[in-house]
């Protein structure tokens, strides 16, 4: 790993182990060395997706033998230095969508989920696994999602499910609010349960109105 590379992965690990940083989760897979890291180039460009692609699939696999609980994946791009949140956002969905087609030439999309980010029971698929993606960036309007370079991060969406069935969802996410509220001074307001809403809006850490559409569509292939 180059000078530049180390500096960045060093600089995320950092900031994931914040004592301030809202969200447990993603804290407890950065200290059991449960979270993957790969840095990409420019959030926009498509030249990464297949390596992309592969990584994610590594990680699924790496993911799926496990017995621990929590495992992200964090994908970290190095561009664009300048950055609004209507441009991440935009570009957020461009990268999703690019790399769910190049997945839909051998995968379906996974049937515990829906394809449809307007459905409340949406979401993002990979390797026929369902993720909830968080997307952090410098200009975030949201503290806690603010980080010195654009970065996607994959949270396998089975993790959140097998927490309900064990009863300990709630009480996980009673303490990120918490968190949150001491962090930014308020609560998300995109934040919902799986189920209530579609979850695609709370992907960019942007505020949507109440009228928005997520533009894009996912190839479900099936």
């Amino acid at each position: 790993m180059d000078t530049l590379l180390k500096s960045i992965n060093n600089q995320f690990l950092t900031f994931l182990g914040n004592a301030a940083f809202p969200c447990v989760a993603a804290k407890s897979a950065s200290q059991k060395g449960n979270i993957e890291i790969m840095i990409a180039d420019h959030l926009g460009c498509p030249k990464d997706d297949a390596d992309i692609l592969r990584f994610i699939y590594a990680f699924t696999k790496t993911y799926r033998a496990s017995a621990e609980s929590f495992h992200s994946a964090a994908v970290i791009f190095t561009g664009p230095g300048q950055i609004t949140e209507a441009l991440f956002d935009r570009l957020m969905w461009q990268r999703l969508a690019s790399l769910r087609s190049l997945d839909a030439v051998e995968y379906n999309y996974d049937s515990r989920v829906s394809a449809d980010p307007a459905s409340a029971d949406f979401s993002f698929s990979l390797m026929e696994e369902a993720f909830f993606i968080i997307g952090l960036h410098p200009q975030s309007s949201r503290p806690a999602r603010r980080f010195q370079y654009p970065v996607l991060i994959f949270n396998p969406h089975a993790q959140f499910e097998a927490m309900k069935t064990d009863r300990r969802y709630g009480n996980m996410k009673a303490i990120v609010r918490k968190r949150d509220l001491a962090y930014s001074g308020s609560v998300n307001p995109m934040l919902t349960d799986f189920g209530e809403s579609s979850e695609a809006y709370q992907y960019s850490g942007r505020r949507y109105e109440t009228d928005a559409e997520c533009p894009f569509t996912f190839n479900n292939n099936q």
